[in-house]
């Protein structure tokens, strides 16, 4: 029938169709000697014992060791958890114990969500507690004892005990995800400088379908083995998603050696099941003796060119050890045994008796002592030293080292001239990458120039290896056209004690939304956890801004990224929206200096006015927002009206606004507010930078209307004021997705931001306060809006310009009064920083 699922079992693995020569590109190993007898049977009585503890953790809330038969009342009422993809994940962990046993390596290792925390959980948290990781971190809970055991197996995915995801809670994990595609670059982040560090990383073939993956293959042209570690790959090859076959799973071996020969990997499959432990155990020592000759030829000077990584492509059956039918449908080897393969075990008499009949065949009675430790054969072949054990490595539980960030005023500019922040902020991260050379880097999505970030470059490169002018010269930029990869990069990079910074375009942010929630959940869970220790903030330079991509059009105007971090915990949410250089590079040096957060800085990178010095940018940074007197009546004193700038362009077209009425309505008093910490806004105990009521009136006042002009979506300021008193008096105009290929003033004029909008906004404001506003509103109403017309028709007629000068550019107002023509900022409220 169309469309139908058709329930079979894994057929045997795909072969070439024809002899081909692809497939003598596959490395040939020698396996039977690779484990004496004694070897084999300590990996298999470790996995027997993994094996059974995660298939008791999905099912069992008594009789945890099958002391007796089991009956309806000893399974939980609810099922959950993931038994497909766990026999494999138990057969991999055995194996890299004996590894770092015989090698004595440093091993990190991370599993895709498809795999882990999604899919294997109970596979791996058996694993942490037969090697000793969770009596390490959770003494009085996860004991080797029976209680400990206990514990772990009645308490999974219940309150009280672990989730059925993997999360920050769990030992060694520095990977979470949700949705899938991203444990191949964050195991590539992870072993930047890092170089005695091994990641080996497996990816299930259900990964192995989405982009981020696809992409992520190429990370290791990033790699210079002479100074970082290695990641070695193993894709986990089951055949079945949650009810479809997979792509790998139907792909023959022909196919497979093309594709990761062309990847540029060296491939070795592992698919013996009869002699998968000497497979295995034969395939890890390969990959890592050629780990190791790569590494050491490029530390002693003589780098290979081109180097080809190895990576393993293990076949084992889903759900290997279940039973292989239930009710006459395949459950072993098919997609059945992906979650639950008995999910009635509670009210099903014969599943209840196929779930004791697959449980005893491990025999847990020889596996576990009388008080319900394991025994000596299970706990053999783990590393002797726990400092080596996966879950206790270092790397996943690093001590966060501070960046040595110079001061920033040596670059500030003074007022009355017009610079790029971003070519001035290039300068600041080009001294911090020079003085933190091994635990900080840039990753960027091949827009480093096009956002004038090129001064990073002035002593560092881009660490492109398969680059002839860049390979092995130490740079400190990864640049990838690829979002999530630059991500996932940062997020392995940072989670192992480093610092990073993500630059983009404003408008492409987005892609990586997703993966930055996930990882600031990943984050909030660490915080929460008592032995999980402070990580550097993650930074993300967001420029190239739609208010200045009217070259770009409409697909490149878009700041929703500003929304993302902004649904945050208020923790961890942290975006600045700085409004000139001095500001900016006040903003990224605390940013770089923080830790725990998600930081965001919105900045442009188009030559724009300096209206603070240093000190006054120092002060107005502190503070998160001020009043700006330089640009208001009289210093901002008894106002009819405030209008309040927030993001660099807009509050250029407030400080216009706030001169074109200075010169056409004297008679009218503004007071001119910036905002340079969004979280300022928020109500009061909203956010740790909220500002209290009285010094959100010290700069709003109580009674007099307010106008916003915000760079952002206008229901994001909306949702963060909600909860201040008196808000009807508050109007706001921000990005109405309105915009194309156009000048620069009428991006301006379209979102109704520009200058003429805001000073109609103030009139009509004042006009409630000032009889002599109130009087010529009508009139001063009808020459904005003409001035508006005008203005569009100028850029109709002409291709250019539009603005209060015909060439729209962004010259400096002049205040003649009141002002004084220098700033003196007022600091009010808690500060940013």
């Amino acid at each position: 029938m169309p469309g139908e699922v058709i329930d079979r079992p894994n057929p045997p693995p795909c072969r070439s169709r024809l002899p081909n020569a692809l497939l003598e590109l596959a490395v040939k190993l020698d396996t039977k000697d690779a484990l004496s007898p004694d070897d084999v049977q300590a990996l298999q009585e470790f996995r027997k014992a993994a094996d059974y503890i995660a298939a008791a953790m999905i099912f069992l809330r008594d009789n945890i060791l099958l002391e007796r038969d089991l009956t309806p009342e000893d399974i939980k009422p609810r099922l959950l958890g993931h038994w497909g993809t766990c026999p494999g994940l138990t057969l991999v962990y055995s194996h890299l114990n004996r590894v770092i046993e015989k090698y004595g390596s440093d091993m990190l290792f991370v599993i895709g969500p498809g795999e882990f925390p999604r899919h294997g959980a109970p596979a791996i948290l058996a694993a942490l507690w037969l090697e000793g990781s969770l009596a390490h971190f959770y003494p009085n809970q996860y004991s080797l004892d029976r209680k400990g055991l206990n514990n772990l197996i009645t308490g999974f995915s219940t309150p009280g005990g672990f989730p059925s995801h993997i999360n920050a809670q769990v030992p060694g994990s520095i990977h979470e995800g949700g949705e899938l595609g991203y444990a191949l670059s964050v195991a590539f982040g992870a072993v930047m400088n890092n170089k005695d560090l091994i990641v080996p990383v497996i990816v299930g073939d259900g990964e192995a379908e989405t982009g981020p993956t696809a992409t992520a293959w190429h990370s290791y042209k990033y790699i210079d083995p002479s100074e970082s570690g290695a990641v070695l790959p193993i894709v986990h090859i089951n055949g079945f998603k949650i009810s479809e076959r997979t792509i790998y799973g139907c792909m023959d071996d022909e196919e497979l050696v093309a594709l990761f020969t062309g990847y540029g990997y060296q491939v070795r499959f592992v698919e013996d099941l009869a002699n998968i432990d000497r497979d295995l155990a034969a395939s890890l020592d390969w990959a890592i003796s050629h780990i190791q000759h790569i590494q050491k030829a490029a530390r002693d000077g003589n780098p290979i060119v081109k180097p080809r990584w190895p990576v393993i492509l293990l076949r084992t059956p889903k759900g290997w050890g279940a039973p292989k039918k239930v009710h006459g449908q395949f459950v072993e080897g098919s997609f059945k045994s992906h979650q639950v393969p008995l999910p009635n075990a509670a009210s099903d008499s014969e599943e209840l008796e196929l779930l004791q009949v697959w449980l005893r065949k491990y025999e847990p009675g020889a596996l576990f002592k009388e008080d319900g430790s394991p025994s000596d054969l299970v706990v053999k072949s783990i590393p002797k030293d726990m400092s080596k054990r996966m879950g206790v490595i270092k790397e996943a539980l690093p001590t966060h080292k501070p960046l040595d960030i110079p001061s920033w005023t040596y670059l500030a500019v003074e007022r009355g001239q017009q610079v790029s922040s971003m070519e001035v902020v290039g300068s600041l991260l080009d001294q911090v990458l020079q003085r933190n050379l091994h635990n900080m880097r840039v990753f960027s999505p091949d827009e480093l120039e096009s956002n004038k970030l090129e001064n990073v470059l002035n002593h560092t490169g881009r660490n492109f290896q398969w680059d002839q002018y860049s390979r092995h010269q130490g740079g400190r930029v990864v640049e990838v056209l690829s979002e999530h990869t630059c991500q996932g990069m940062m997020q392995g990079y940072t989670l192992t004690g480093r610092t990073a910074l993500f630059p983009s375009y404003e408008s492409f942010l987005g892609i990586i939304h997703t993966m930055m929630v996930q990882y600031s959940k990943f984050r909030k869970i660490g915080r929460e956890t008592a032995w999980r220790k402070d990580t550097a903030s993650i930074n993300y330079l967001e420029t190239s801004t739609w208010a200045r991509q009217e070259h770009n059009g409409h697909s490149h105007q878009n700041p929703s990224f500003i929304g993302a971090v902004l649904n945050l915990r208020p923790s961890a949410a942290r975006v600045y929206l700085p409004p000139d250089v001095n500001c900016c590079l006040s903003t990224i040096a605390h940013m770089l200096g923080s830790r725990n957060y998600t930081n965001l800085m919105v900045g442009s990178k188009q030559l724009t006015p300096i209206w603070l010095s240093p000190s006054e940018a120092e002060a107005h940074c502190r503070a998160g927002a001020s009043v700006w007197k330089f640009a208001s009546t009289e210093m901002g004193i008894h106002p009819d009206v405030v209008l309040c700038g927030i993001g660099t362009e807009v509050t250029f077209e407030v400080v216009a606004a706030a001169d074109w009425l200075r010169q056409n309505v004297p008679e009218m008093r503004v007071r001119v507010v910036n905002v340079t910490d969004l979280m300022v806004l928020g109500a009061e105990g909203s956010h740790p930078h909220a500002i209290d009521d009285v010094g959100f009136e010290a700069l709003f006042t109580a009674d007099r209307n307010v106008h916003i002009n915000y760079h952002g979506y206008v229901t994001e300021l909306k949702g963060l004021l909600f909860g201040r008193h008196s808000l009807e008096r508050v109007s706001i105009e921000g990005y109405r997705e309105e915009g194309t290929t156009t000048t620069p003033f009428d991006m301006m004029l379209v979102n109704h931001v520009s200058r003429y909008h805001v000073a109609i906004q103030a009139v009509k404001g004042a006009a409630k306060c000032n009889q002599r506003v109130s009087t010529r509103l009508t009139e001063l109403m009808a020459e904005l809006l003409l001035k508006i017309k005008q203005c569009r028709r100028y850029i109709l007629d002409n291709k250019q310009g539009g603005s209060a000068d015909p060439e729209g550019t962004y010259d400096l107002p002049k205040f003649e009064d009141g002002g004084g023509g220098k700033p003196d900022v007022t600091r009010v409220g808690h500060g940013c920083f």
